[in-house]
C-alpha cells in the first residue's frame, strides 16, 4: 500500500523549494524532478499516476453532478474542498470514494448517487486523485501559453500609448530580453516589476538633515530606525531616521500608473512584442 496522500501533501510543502530547483524541462514540454518525471513522484510517495483517460471521463461526470457543490476542480464551493478530504486522501483504488458517492452523506447535505456504475465511480475517483496530484506535485505543472497577442500592436503600444520608450529601449536595456526570460516571467516582470520590492537593487535617494545640506546617493538600507546610503563620491553615510527627511526615487512609478490603464489586450500585445526581442 502506498503512503497516505495526506503525508504526500505535507511532503509537498516541505519539498517545494527542492522541486523548483530540481525541475528540468522534459521532451514534450513536461517537467519533472531530478532524474525525470518520476523523480518528484517517488520523493513524495505518490505511487502510480492516475489513469489520464479515466480522469478525463470522470471530469465529465463530476462537472454536472458535483461541481456545483465542491467547485470546478474539487477545491470547494458551497461544499467542502475534496483535495483535503480524508476520504479522498486515504482512497487507494476508488473503494472509499465510490462507496461515499453511492451512499451519500444525507446528514451532511450530500445526496446519494446510487445509479453510478462501478466503472463511472472509478472514473470519478481517478479525476479526484488527479486533482490531489496537481496540488501535491509541482512537477506536473505546465505553464500556460501567454503569447496570444499581436506583435505589431504591442510594438505600437510600446512606442505610443504605453509610454514605454520614454524609459526603455529595445536595443538598450531591453536588448535580448526575450531570450533571458520565458514568456510568463517576462509578462510578470513588466506588469509588476520587482515583485513589489521597489525600484531594483540601486535606488537614488536624497537625505536632508534638520541642520545641514541635502545628500544624494544610492540607498544602502532603510528601516524604522536608520537610513544609510553611498553618496556620490562612494562614501558610506548613515543617519538616525527620525532626524532626517528621506526622499527615495520611485523608478516604478510609471509601471504603477499603467496598472490602472492596462487592458488584457494591451498586456498580451506587449508580451507578444517583447518576446521577439532576442
Amino acid at each position: 500500500m502506498r503512503r497516505s496522500k495526506r503525508f504526500c501533501l505535507c511532503a509537498a510543502l516541505a519539498v517545494v523549494a527542492w522541486s523548483a530547483h530540481a525541475q528540468e524541462e522534459l521532451p514534450g514540454g513536461g517537467r519533472g524532478g531530478r532524474g525525470g518525471r518520476g523523480g518528484t513522484r517517488e520523493f513524495l510517495g505518490l505511487g502510480p499516476p492516475p489513469d489520464a483517460a479515466a480522469a478525463a471521463r470522470g471530469e465529465k461526470l463530476y462537472a454536472p453532478n458535483c461541481a456545483f457543490c465542491h467547485g470546478e476542480k474539487a477545491r470547494g464551493a458551497e461544499g467542502p474542498n475534496l483535495i483535503r478530504s480524508v476520504v479522498v486522501l486515504d482512497d487507494e483504488k476508488g473503494e472509499r470514494i465510490g462507496a461515499t458517492i453511492r451512499k451519500g452523506r444525507p446528514e451532511q447535505g450530500m445526496p446519494a448517487f446510487p445509479n453510478f456504475t462501478d466503472a463511472e465511480l472509478n472514473d470519478l475517483a481517478q479525476f479526484l486523485h488527479l486533482q490531489v496530484e496537481l496540488v501535491a506535485n509541482r512537477g506536473l505543472y505546465k505553464r500556460l501559453n501567454v503569447v496570444t497577442g499581436d506583435r505589431a500592436a504591442g510594438e505600437a503600444y510600446f512606442n505610443g500609448a504605453g509610454g514605454c520608450k520614454s524609459c526603455h529601449s529595445p536595443t538598450g536595456d531591453l536588448a535580448h530580453i526575450g531570450s533571458r526570460y520565458p514568456p510568463d516571467q517576462l509578462q510578470s516582470r513588466f506588469i509588476w516589476p520587482g515583485g513589489g520590492r521597489g525600484g531594483g537593487r540601486t535606488q537614488k535617494v536624497t537625505v536632508t538633515p534638520a541642520n545641514g545640506p541635502a545628500v544624494t546617493g544610492t540607498l544602502r538600507r532603510i528601516d524604522d530606525f536608520d537610513v544609510s546610503i553611498y553618496d556620490a563620491a562612494g562614501n558610506y553615510r548613515s543617519w538616525p531616521r527620525q532626524e532626517v527627511k528621506v526622499d527615495i526615487e520611485d523608478r516604478l512609478a510609471g509601471h504603477r500608473q499603467l496598472l490602472d490603464k492596462y487592458t488584457d489586450r494591451d498586456m498580451h500585445d506587449l508580451t507578444a512584442y517583447l518576446v521577439t526581442l532576442k
